[in-house]
């Protein structure tokens, strides 16, 4: 069934966005790039994604040919929180491509233990616009999804630098962020996490939206698109993140992208549907 929701592809990831238009690809789990012919940020990448067994049992690796392939340019890497899988590649993206890295203290942390250049580290606290040439990223306030059996999974701060290669519960969440982008005349909102503060939602012409949410919080797609007032929402946090990359994708178990997509356009707004590594423009 998700096959049938996927938008029609776009032109190789590889291809330059033309003048006056922003190019957004969706890196699977959380991940994006957001790229315009002036900046491009990557948020949340997590291409790496070891399986289940690995993942519960073993340290987690970093696939350093899959980083070079799917991500050879950045200007910033944002990250949102320090799950592994949210900010785990975040250190190598940032340096394979001299790109800064930004995040929370937490992820400042995670970045020292993977041998980062922290003099490319930019901390931020929430409702810190960060100025990249002509766009601007700002984080905003957010939280984490009680995703765990009703529980926030493994929540509290990277207080130090956790052993590296990590184990998944040697990175907790930290700070929990949302970011917004302005590039190109258009402002782009990520909410990488599957809960929110209304307070502190800001309208965007495009939303890139974490579609496990609305398993977790009542009136989820509702409230935020009353919020934010997108004209396009882009899914994400959908696919099953145990698996390659490359694989055919497959929704997380419980996940309905068929019903979010419908509750976009009950709202009015259009939604994109996106396989990892594929494009779309605006």
């Amino acid at each position: 069934m998700i096959r049938s929701l996927l938008t029609r592809p776009a032109p190789a990831f590889e291809m330059e966005p033309s003048a006056g238009r922003v190019r957004f690809t969706f890196l699977g789990t959380a991940g994006f790039v957001v790229a315009s012919q002036a900046r491009t940020f990557v948020l949340d990448p997590y291409v790496s994604r070891a399986g289940l067994l690995r993942t519960a049992f073993g340290r987690l690796p970093i696939d350093a040919e899959r980083v070079r392939r799917y991500l050879p340019v950045a200007d910033e890497v944002l990250v949102g929180h320090s799950h592994y899988d949210h900010a785990l590649d975040a250190p190598a993206v940032a340096t394979q491509t001299g790109a800064r890295l930004v995040g929370s203290a937490d992820t400042a942390n995670l970045a020292r233990a993977a041998g980062f250049a922290m003099d490319r580290y930019v901390e931020v606290t929430a409702g810190q616009a960060v100025p990249c040439g002509l766009a601007v990223a700002t984080p905003w306030r957010s939280r984490h999804g009680k995703a765990l059996f009703g529980r926030v999974p493994l929540p509290g701060a990277i207080a130090a630098p956790p052993p590296w290669p990590p184990r998944v519960f040697d990175l907790r969440h930290g700070a929990v962020f949302h970011w917004q982008m302005q590039l190109e005349g258009l402002s782009v909102l990520h909410i990488d996490s599957a809960d929110f503060y209304e307070d502190d939602l800001a309208p965007a012409d495009v939303l890139l939206l974490c579609a496990v949410g609305r398993q977790y919080r009542q009136d989820y797609t509702r409230i935020l698109l009353e919020r934010v007032r997108p004209k396009v929402v882009i899914p994400c946090h959908w696919d099953d993140f145990s698996v390659p990359i490359e694989a055919p994708p497959r929704q997380l178990p419980g996940v309905d992208v068929e019903g979010f997509v419908e509750e976009v356009r009950a709202r009015g707004a259009r939604p994109v549907v996106l396989a990892p590594l594929q494009s779309w423009w605006m």
